[in-house]
């Protein structure tokens, strides 16, 4: 049964084949700006290595401190990985605050499933689990945004609760009641 967990070292090789996948869908590429695209940038050259992989688990870790230094514009986050045994099959990432672009674009809640993973629910189990904890940050509802044209985020959303308020450029806007766990759809 998959589990939500902070990041760790057991599942470096899944990991880095999911990244492998990313990338080969377009991810990592100078103009993506994403979570996983900035990850993979910044580290997929090195991921190979255990000691550069464990130093890179323990930095995201490390992102949920208010005291971490972050770059301009970011707030803190907890990333949480979505794992079966040994086996990384997404993740995502619960930003504390909001900030002007966060509210526009990107939203409390960040989630990501590897392409092999995609289409079992894996998406809407994972950000069910994430409400809870979202809840116990302060942060209750959620803003989840997702491209308008991406249906399967849509459907993951709407799931867990998630009510539109609007559209911003390409963005939906929803707000998920954190506080208590939704029944699944």
């Amino acid at each position: 049964m998959p589990e939500l967990v902070p990041p760790t070292p057991s599942v470096h090789r899944s990991y880095v084949a999911a990244m492998e996948e990313f990338r080969r869908e377009g991810r990592g590429g100078p103009d993506d700006d994403s979570r996983i695209g900035r990850e993979i940038g910044a580290n997929a050259a090195d991921w190979s290595d255990p000691e550069v992989f464990d130093r890179f688990v323990w930095s995201l870790r490390a992102q949920s401190l208010e005291a971490t230094p972050r770059p301009e514009g970011f707030v803190p986050s907890t990333a949480l990985w979505w794992v079966e045994g040994d086996e990384f099959l997404g993740g995502l990432s619960i930003r504390h605050r909001l900030t002007p672009w966060l509210r526009d674009v990107g939203g409390h809640i960040g989630y990501d499933v590897r392409p092999s993973a995609r289409r079992r629910g894996h998406g809407t189990a994972m950000l069910r689990a994430a409400l809870p904890l979202a809840a116990e940050l302060g942060i209750d509802p959620a803003l989840i945004t997702c491209d308008e044209d991406n249906v399967g985020s849509r459907r993951v959303i709407e799931a867990n609760g998630g009510v539109l308020e609007d559209r911003r450029g390409v963005k939906l806007r929803y707000w998920v009641p954190a506080g208590h766990r939704q029944a699944s759809h």
